[in-house]
């Protein structure tokens, strides 16, 4: 992430994230939810349908812009499909009774997302439920208005909850550059599950790259009709945050928690929201060529995991160094 943003920008675009109301709440039959969230339209400051388009309308801010490409919708693997741009992810997961939709990067994606679900055959409008991986601005600055298009319910971590309904996060690189505020209408807890027709998700909280930052966790069943596990891995790295000292009370803990909770995890398929996280460019161009399981790889995981963990730990002892060093 970058820390660029001119000060006519910042207030730009914190006008049009004034407070305003919301639309209310859709109502769910999911009985896996462990809290029914019961959103304030003021002190959440709900971006309104003209905030929403002036975001979509307005230049992307400066050192963004390598997240705004947008890629060919493709179907990943059975009903999971990719919608999102060339270098940040969104997913739809397709079923008979409505779909799941996982982030809605920039500001001004919207419009690229709906398009790509439509190339694919599906309507935003049957979208259910909008979920998110952690919010940071180029993963939920389109949620408020993927919401506004779609209806759908928006389920969040408690701990990300706060910063979706204000539009800003108050640490790191991306503190400085607001987003559409959206409304949450349910907080799902880790371990709590979201159900449409055959299809059930998961919610795996692992914090640190942002206090609430969600995996997810499902399976399909491809063409070959076996069925696979797949894992939407949140993030785990630092994103140009400091743990020395830490961007926010808890931090180290809650990587060292992520970590180890991700290690237990099996997954035939790892999919993340940076598509150079998870090599998506050479596994399209490899399901260009025919190969239905590109995408396929029990390994993956695991190995993502353990370089993560390496990657936090070098960067925790070169900061605390550093610090040790300016202090003498």
């Amino acid at each position: 992430m970058v820390r660029y943003l001119s000060l006519v920008s910042t207030i730009a675009f914190l006008a049009a994230c004034s407070p305003q109301g919301g639309a209310p709440a859709v109502e769910t039959s999911s009985n896996e939810m462990t809290e029914t969230h019961q959103a304030d339209a003021q002190s959440a400051q709900l971006a309104s349908p003209e905030e929403i388009a002036m975001a979509q309308a307005a230049p992307v801010l400066t050192g963004l812009s390598p997240f705004a490409p947008p890629h060919e919708a493709f179907t990943v693997i059975g009903n999971i499909h990719h919608v999102g741009g060339a270098s940040v992810s969104a997913y739809l997961i397709t079923t008979e009774e409505g779909h799941f939709l996982i982030d809605g990067i920039l500001p001004q994606s919207p419009p690229m997302i709906i398009e790509n679900i439509e190339a694919l055959g599906f309507d935003v409008a049957d979208v259910k439920y909008l979920l998110n991986s952690h919010a940071h601005i180029d993963h939920s600055g389109g949620l408020a208005g993927l919401q506004q298009a779609s209806g759908a319910t928006m389920v969040a971590s408690a701990g990300d909850t706060p910063i979706l309904e204000s539009g800003r996060i108050e640490f790191g690189p991306t503190s400085t550059m607001p987003f559409p505020p959206v409304r949450v209408d349910e907080v799902i807890e880790d371990g709590g599950t979201l159900t449409l027709g055959d299809t059930t998700l998961t919610a795996v909280i692992t914090p640190g790259h942002s206090p609430g930052c969600t995996s997810w966790k499902t399976e399909t069943t491809a063409s070959d009709g076996e069925t696979y596990s797949v894992f939407f891995h949140c993030s785990t790295s630092l994103g140009g945050q400091t743990v020395v000292p830490e961007s926010y009370p808890g931090m180290v803990n809650d990587y060292r928690s992520s970590f180890e909770r991700i290690a237990y995890e099996d997954a035939d398929i790892f999919l993340a929201f940076h598509a150079s996280m998870f090599g998506m460019e050479d596994k399209y161009q490899a399901l260009l060529a025919d190969d239905a399981l590109a995408f396929v790889d029990p390994e993956a995981l695991g190995a993502f995991n353990a370089a993560s963990q390496r990657q936090f730990e070098d960067a925790l002892k070169q900061q605390e160094a550093a610090l040790e060093t300016s202090s003498q």
